[in-house]
């Protein structure tokens, strides 16, 4: 999890997807992430991370409902949500925790 550590105390907004392959909503959501990537660029970033691969991680946030996005930028979390999301929400809320 010290890895996870570096990745939130990013200066720019880090987009977590958690997400399993089993999980249809899960798996929607990897379209919409590469559109809001391209859209982003470098002023944020896009990490998907697999809760079957990484349970600690998954019970230490507590992450039940699939998918479940986080931003965090410094090392706070500025936001959370379950469920799919449309590429505008994020893209904007993604620019607006970017300035």
């Amino acid at each position: 999890m010290s890895k996870f550590g570096e990745l939130i105390s990013s200066h720019v907004p880090v987009l977590f997807n958690f997400f399993t392959d089993w999980n249809e909503e899960s798996t929607s959501m990897h379209p919409v992430l590469r559109e809001v990537a391209a859209a982003i660029g470098d002023n944020a970033r896009i990490i998907k991370i697999n809760v079957d691969k990484n349970p600690e991680l998954s019970d230490a946030l507590r992450i039940k409902g699939l998918p479940t996005l986080i931003i965090y930028k410094q090392g706070e979390m500025k936001w959370r949500q379950s469920g799919a999301q449309d590429s505008e929400a994020l893209i904007n809320l993604l620019k607006q925790y970017a300035s």
